[in-house]
This record gives C-alpha cells, sequence and structure tokens, in this order.
C-alpha cells in the first residue's frame, strides 16, 4: 500500500485503494467531464515530464492562477509537485500589482492562468516580472501558450525515470507550496508548507470526517488557492471521494442540483445567504404554510444535539423536517450529508437550523499557517458541540497564554514565511505558533474562539471591545449585509453599515414608504435609518454598556472583494473600510 508521506502519494493511494471513474470532474459548457484516478495520474506524470524537458529544476516556483476550481488545477499542482519544483497558488481577484509582487517575490518562471481576464491581468504587469518565463493557459487564448501542448510534449514517456527519481528525491519536510495571505493589512505574506504540514493535518482531519469512503460526491468551489479547500480536496483524494468543481458562486444552486453533493465546504457568509434566502421564501408565504414554516425555523433554534431536549422535541423535530426542512434539502440537492465550515465565525443560529434541518455545519479552526486545521468538530463521540470549534485534532497540541491568545505546537505548523525571518520569529516563539485569536478550552476539551487578538481594541475610557462578537451578533438583523464596528481609542464603539439594500427596498415597499431610488438616497433617508436603529438598540441589550453601539453610519456602496473592502476569503480588510469611510468616521467622532 502507497506510505503517503508527500502530497503527490494521494492519487496513487487512491488508485490503489478505490480507482474511481470519477475522480475530478469539470463543467465545460454543458458538460461534466470525468476524469478517473488512472487519468489524473497518467496527466500528471505527463505534466512533470513536460516541465522536466523545459528545464524545471527542483526547488523551482511554478504558479497557478485561476479563477475557477477545475480538474487541470489538480493536476498541475501534482506535475509539479513530482518534480520537486513548488506550487504558488494565486488569488484571481486580488490587483495586478500584486501578482506582481508575489511572482517576483517567489521568483516563479512558470505561470498557470485560467482564463482571459486573468491573462489580461498578468500581461498588463508581465514585463516587470524578469523571472517569469511562460505563461500557459487552461483555456484556449489567441498569442497564450495552451496548457494542453504541454500534456503533448509530455506524451513521450521516455524520461518518466527521470520523474521518479525526481518524486523520490522529494522528502516529505522540504517545502511544497508557498501561499500568500491576501492579510487585513499590508503586503501578503508567503507561508512556507511543507508535504509533512499538509499531510499530517489532512490524516488528523479525515478522522474527524463521517463520509462514506469510496461513494461519496463532493462539490467544491471555495476558491482551491485558500488552503482550506486546497487542504479538503486532498482529504477527498483520500477519502476515495469524487470531486465536482462548481462553475462559479452564481451557479451554485445550479451546480448543487446536477451533482447531488455529499458533502461540501462553506464559509459563513455564504450559509448566511443561503439562510436569508430561505427566509424570504418564507416570509412570502401565507396562511397555514407561513405559520409552519416559521414554527419549524423556530424549532430549529432550540436544536441541542444528541437528543438533549427530549422525546417530544425530537417528534415535533420530525414533523418540521418532513413538512418544511426536507424543501431546505432539495434546494441543496437532496443529499447534502454535511458542510464544514472555516476560515470566519459562524453564527449559532445557522449552526443549530442547519443542523436541526438534517443538514449538520461542522465549524471548524485554523490558519493558513497550520495546514490549516487545529480544531474541528465531529457528530460522533460527542464530538460536536454548538458555539466551538471543536476539539483539537490528533498530534497537535493548543495551549491558551496568559493574555488568552491560541497558540499551537505540531507538524501542521508552518515552516515559516518566505523571505522574511524577522516575521517568521514574530509568530513562531518556544515552538509555539502565536495564531493571534484569543480563545478558551473547555472542561470538556472544545475550544472555543472570543476574537482577533489584533482586532480588538480599547476605547479611550480603558474598556476592551471585541468587535467581531458584535459584528455577528448585529448581523443576524435581515437589513444589515456587512457591518465593521470601529471606535479603538476613542470614547465609544460605533459602526459603519453596509444595507442589505434589496432587503431594505422590499420592507420599503410592503410598508407603502418612499425611501428613495439610488443607494445615496436610501442610505440618507430618516425612516431607513430609524430603522436600522431600532435592529441595533435590540441587539445592544445583549452588551455590556461600554460595548454597545453608539452610532452607526450607512454605506451607499456594496462591501466587496473586487472594491477592496473584503479578503478573498470575506474577512473585512477593516484598516481599507477605515481609509475608504474616513469622513464618516470624522462625522461619527469629530463632528
Amino acid at each position: 500500500m502507497t506510505n503517503i508521506t508527500r502530497l503527490f502519494d494521494f492519487p496513487y493511494y487512491q488508485l490503489e485503494k478505490y480507482n474511481l471513474p470519477d475522480a475530478l470532474v469539470t463543467k465545460y459548457g454543458n458538460e461534466w467531464v470525468k476524469t478517473s484516478t488512472q487519468e489524473y495520474i497518467n496527466k500528471a506524470n505527463a505534466l512533470s515530464r513536460a516541465l522536466i524537458r523545459l528545464g524545471i529544476q527542483k526547488n523551482d516556483k511554478i504558479a497557478i492562477i485561476s479563477s475557477n476550481n477545475r480538474t487541470e488545477w489538480h493536476i498541475s499542482d501534482i506535475g509539479c509537485l513530482q518534480t520537486g519544483a513548488q506550487t504558488v497558488p494565486i488569488y484571481p481577484t486580488i490587483a495586478p500589482e500584486d501578482y506582481e509582487y508575489i511572482l517576483n517575490h517567489s521568483e516563479s518562471k512558470i505561470c498557470f492562468v485560467s482564463d482571459i481576464e486573468v491573462y489580461n491581468k498578468l500581461m498588463s504587469v508581465k514585463s516587470r516580472i524578469p523571472l517569469l518565463v511562460d505563461v500557459y493557459s487552461f483555456n484556449e487564448i489567441d498569442g497564450c501558450k495552451k496548457w494542453s501542448d504541454l500534456l503533448e510534449l509530455g506524451a513521450d514517456a521516455s524520461n518518466q525515470d527521470v520523474v521518479e527519481e525526481r518524486k523520490n528525491n522529494v522528502l516529505p519536510t522540504e517545502l511544497a507550496t508557498i501561499i500568500y495571505t491576501s492579510g487585513t493589512t499590508g503586503r501578503p505574506k508567503g507561508v512556507m508548507l511543507s508535504h509533512n504540514n499538509i499531510v499530517s493535518d489532512v490524516l488528523s482531519s479525515d478522522n474527524r470526517m463521517p463520509l462514506r469512503k469510496g461513494s461519496t460526491r463532493a462539490l467544491s468551489f471555495l476558491p482551491i488557492c485558500h488552503i482550506f479547500e486546497r487542504m479538503l480536496t486532498y482529504v477527498y483524494q483520500y477519502g476515495g471521494i469524487s470531486i465536482y468543481f462548481a462553475e462559479s458562486i452564481e451557479k451554485i444552486s445550479d451546480n448543487l442540483k446536477e451533482v447531488h453533493p455529499h458533502v461540501m465546504s462553506v464559509v459563513p457568509r455564504l450559509l448566511e445567504k443561503v439562510y436569508d434566502k430561505i427566509y424570504a421564501k418564507g416570509a412570502d408565504l401565507t396562511g397555514i404554510k407561513k405559520k409552519l414554516f416559521f414554527w419549524a425555523l423556530d424549532l430549529g433554534m432550540e436544536f441541542k444535539p444528541y437528543n438533549e431536549n427530549g422525546a417530544f422535541y425530537n417528534f415535533k423535530l420530525g414533523i418540521a423536517r418532513k413538512l418544511i426542512f426536507s424543501k431546505w434539502q432539495e434546494g441543496l440537492g437532496g443529499e447534502l450529508e454535511l458542510l464544514v465550515s472555516g476560515s470566519a465565525a459562524l453564527q449559532t443560529r445557522l449552526t443549530k437550523v442547519f443542523t436541526a434541518a438534517g443538514i449538520p455545519v461542522m465549524e471548524g479552526y485554523g490558519l493558513t499557517e497550520t495546514s490549516p486545521v487545529i480544531s474541528v468538530n465531529d457528530m460522533r463521540n460527542r464530538g460536536f458541540k454548538i458555539g466551538t470549534v471543536g476539539k483539537v485534532i490528533d498530534n497537535v497540541e493548543v495551549k491558551i497564554a496568559e493574555d488568552g491568545e491560541i497558540l499551537c505546537k505540531g507538524p501542521n505548523v508552518m515552516m515559516g514565511y518566505y523571505k522574511d525571518e524577522a516575521q517568521t520569529n514574530e509568530v513562531i516563539k518556544d515552538g509555539y505558533f502565536h495564531t493571534g485569536d484569543i480563545g478558551e478550552i473547555d472542561s470538556e476539551g472544545f475550544l472555543k474562539i472570543t476574537d482577533r487578538k489584533k482586532e480588538m481594541f480599547k476605547t479611550s475610557g480603558g474598556k476592551y471591545v471585541a468587535p467581531q462578537v458584535l459584528e455577528n451578533t448585529f448581523k443576524q438583523s435581515r437589513f444589515i449585509e456587512q457591518i465593521m464596528v470601529i471606535g479603538d481609542g476613542e470614547k465609544m464603539p460605533a459602526a459603519f453599515i453596509q444595507p442589505a439594500f434589496d432587503f431594505v427596498k422590499e420592507w420599503a415597499s410592503r410598508h407603502k414608504i418612499e425611501i428613495g431610488i439610488t443607494n445615496e438616497e436610501i442610505c440618507s433617508n430618516p425612516k431607513v435609518i430609524a430603522r436600522f436603529q431600532e435592529d441595533i438598540d435590540e441587539a445592544n441589550k445583549k452588551f455590556g454598556n461600554w460595548e454597545q453601539v453608539k452610532r452607526f453610519e450607512l454605506t451607499p456602496d456594496i462591501w466587496s472583494i473586487d472594491a477592496g473592502h473584503l479578503t478573498p476569503t470575506m474577512k473585512l480588510k477593516r484598516k481599507i473600510i477605515k481609509e475608504k469611510y474616513q469622513t464618516l468616521y470624522d462625522k461619527i467622532y469629530r463632528e
């Protein structure tokens, strides 16, 4: 049996154990095209042979910029790693200047791109990337070399012995990939992850995922360049799970109905949007149907695992699942057994209501620097507790520092930041990685995250405020799409709010209120502001007087990745948002 110590061992292990006809499946036009495990390996070997013929040496860097997850990404990943080279995945949505910085900093020799949009963006700065020799595209683009040409170049297997030799010379402790984190501040940092960092995390995480091996379908749509989704795809490969790649976030609901996945990963923002859509549909119902919908919803909000609510609750839940929640399941493809949530804090109401609906959400926690999983919930063996990020995975140790910071030690902790010893030494001290997150471990061993250390701030009165906790509570209002709590060094907390404009318009038409047409008019309408104030006042009741949001300003623009408000994993870029709304900030605190 293949011994898995390096990332490129996963497909070979899958071939021996499961040999899937649909290891990787991508939709081209209207057709889902399946790549078998054997074909996956054959193509990866062809790519390795081609790269060696092009002169790629051990420790060379090869970048991949793809605007969607697809089969070619994984063939490229394995094909590169087998030569002893390292992959540098890059977020497609970042600015061309960031492409330039990452490709220069990593000294990438070759770059694979997915499509014309990414290609044009790269070409706008290519003249300033002297070490980049060649660009190959997955899609056909006039004037660009074709990725498929590499497979043709590698069709001649006469140098396969060189590939085998290269593979045998890759040690598990050696660098596999450099992942540039899209930090909420400053230049991206290159996180160096070894084969062993990721492999150890895959094998320990696999124990926590109750998946039927060899007969399960996964839908993959979170950016594959992010370590969370990438690590999960290795878990899927290890477990003989067929990976179907969603076309885009816009087409996800169609893809769910076409693929009928059993498992997929989500970020909290996506789950919030799914919930809001379901809620809106329920609110449009009338009579008994509407009453039943909200009865089921209220029931879901009371959910506790392991039959803690008793037999009568379970009886009612059975009825709710049959009449109401089964429709939720249908909307998500009809066969979903598990959602894995990561990258940001998940509201407990969402964990409760989806799990009550028979679609359990397993929330986990980790960082790019920890490959990424540190802890994760697991429904089995009482390993699931709502409001926590589960128990720490095997072979990883977590301790809480005196100031509440979560410190982590284990084989999953990164090698360091690429070309940046000073920053590495700042976060790895005495063998422990300092996560920058504040948390606690309860008596049963469950880890709970309470805030980001760097995001906590002190008011001028000397009181600490944890913005994420406040934001997650305020976001339960259907009027609020995004919110950022501010007030570092000021006399009180306040907030910038991006309204959920569609919902605000719907509310206004229901109540026959004139609120204007443009976002600017809506944001300055006194009746709209008063309605927001109601929800802010209601949520404020849950917090101490010093934490309560005393003032807020509505922002007319839509907060997005492209506009710079959000990172590619939908986290707030706090520094940039504050700079964008400096005049509103001054209005709150200086007038």
